[in-house]
């Protein structure tokens, strides 16, 4: 109960996460740096201020407040110099029009077992439960497992989002304390998966084959983004993939079922991430990206089933 993890939101009444409805916890941090990325906010694993100018009515309150002169007023006009940023968070308190926010929480498990245990009645009616995502949250293990353990002995479901970037020798043991695994597959190709997430992808597709031959669902999480994966070319190396790891478990299952399901389930790539980008100092590179229409999400789900692989369209 007295780990420490950096939680940058806890979203209450998810409903996309898992099974019926759930508790996200989003813990700060991840390996990959996918130039789509929805959750821009969960990349870093410090604490950051997230600034939003529009909202900004330049009244010089965070001015007098850090110590660190990282805002200024020059002609009427506030900047923010993130280099001189040490993240003390005075200036967020004092910033009474809301442009100026913590972005990252220290909590222990205590705390963010609190905020789940609220919506208990929810997860019961439901088959809902919690889930750890991110960032990436098997970056975490000691927090995560004491998470997880905690929750499992309030009889709560639990489920992980991964993007797969992780040590089996971390995970596995954790393994006992998940009902569902949720990774995202974004390629098979290494080298295109190189170009566009900042790293190759063999460990993630080991880990996929590690999975595989656990008996914990697995659902593959594929976000569809234009000129990335969506051709029917990329589709098809990715349900070969998966169909590859549904016969590994099949093989290794027992009884009439061959073995805990693993299914596909397809993202939409969406711009809603773009003002997350502009509060942090980043660039948004996927500004150029059209969302896929919903006929091109039925054309790769209708590819995926055709290898016999349950898919669903989120």
């Amino acid at each position: 109960m007295n780990e420490v993890g950096n939680v940058f939101h806890i979203q209450r009444f998810s409903i996309h996460d898992g099974p019926g409805i759930r508790t996200t916890v989003f813990l700060k941090g991840c390996p990959l740096r996918c130039f789509w990325c929805h959750n821009p906010e969960g990349r870093r694993p410090y604490q950051e201020i997230r600034y939003y100018p529009e909202k900004c009515i330049v009244c010089g309150a965070c001015v007098e407040e850090c110590p660190n002169h990282a805002h200024k007023i020059t002609d009427g006009v506030h900047s923010f110099d993130r280099e001189q940023c040490r993240v003390s968070g005075e200036c967020v308190e004092v910033c009474y029009s809301g442009a100026l926010e913590l972005n990252g929480r220290l909590m222990s498990v205590r705390e963010v077992l609190e905020e789940v245990l609220r919506d208990r009645a929810f997860y019961s009616g439901s088959g809902g439960g919690v889930t750890l995502s991110g960032g990436e949250p098997m970056l975490f293990v000691p927090f995560a497992r004491a998470l997880l353990e905690a929750c499992k002995a309030e009889g709560i479901h639990t489920a992980i989002e991964t993007c797969g970037e992780f040590s089996w020798r971390a995970l596995e043991p954790a393994l006992p304390l998940i009902d569902l695994v949720m990774m995202d597959l974004k390629l098979v190709s290494p080298e295109k998966h190189l170009q566009s997430t900042g790293r190759t992808n063999d460990n993630i597709l080991a880990n996929g084959r590690r999975l595989a031959s656990t008996q914990t669902p697995l659902v593959f999480r594929v976000p569809v983004v234009p000129d990335v994966n969506d051709s029917n070319e990329e589709f098809i190396r990715i349900a070969v993939f998966v169909r590859s790891l549904i016969e590994t478990r099949r093989s290794n299952g027992t009884g009439l079922n061959h073995g805990a399901p693993i299914s596909m389930e397809l993202l939409p790539f969406h711009k809603l991430a773009s003002d997350k980008y502009t509060s942090l100092g980043l660039q948004y590179s996927a500004a150029h990206l059209e969302v896929p229409p919903r006929t091109k999400m039925r054309e790769l789900a209708d590819v995926a089933e055709g290898f016999g692989i349950h898919t669903r369209i989120r």
